[in-house]
């Protein structure tokens, strides 16, 4: 069963950056492209960001386009976000998924680590 933890969350005043991680395991890592979706409170999933199985094409929602930046290092068999000029339209938990970004919804609602929470707040 894949397994997918995610890290890096925390209170963060608008402006402020937060890198997000996510330690992947139980399937190979570098085989698979991945993605970052987020859920604000009362509010459904949105996908936020994918990347290719070598990291080579990265793809982000226009709300975040020019702020986030998604990476992976796949000899440690982990996911980032790095998540600069932070708004407080972030307020988020984030997860991390499995899926190319066709499918990141799709595979959040079926599924889904236990995320880290992004509190954006002055």
């Amino acid at each position: 069963e894949v397994r997918l933890v995610e890290s890096g969350g925390g209170l963060v005043q608008p402006g402020g950056s937060l890198r997000l991680s996510c330690a992947a395991s139980r399937f190979t890592f570098s085989n698979y492209a991945m993605s970052w979706v987020r859920q604000a409170p009362g509010k459904g999933l949105e996908w936020v960001s994918s990347i290719g199985s070598d990291g080579r094409t990265t793809a982000y929602d226009d709300s975040v386009k020019g702020r986030f930046t998604i990476s992976r290092d796949n000899a440690k068999n982990t996911l980032y976000l790095q998540l600069n000029s932070l708004k407080t339209e972030d307020t988020a938990m984030y997860y991390c998924v499995k899926s190319p970004s066709n499918t990141a919804l799709t595979v959040a609602r079926e599924s889904r680590g236990q995320g880290t929470q992004v509190t954006v707040s002055s």
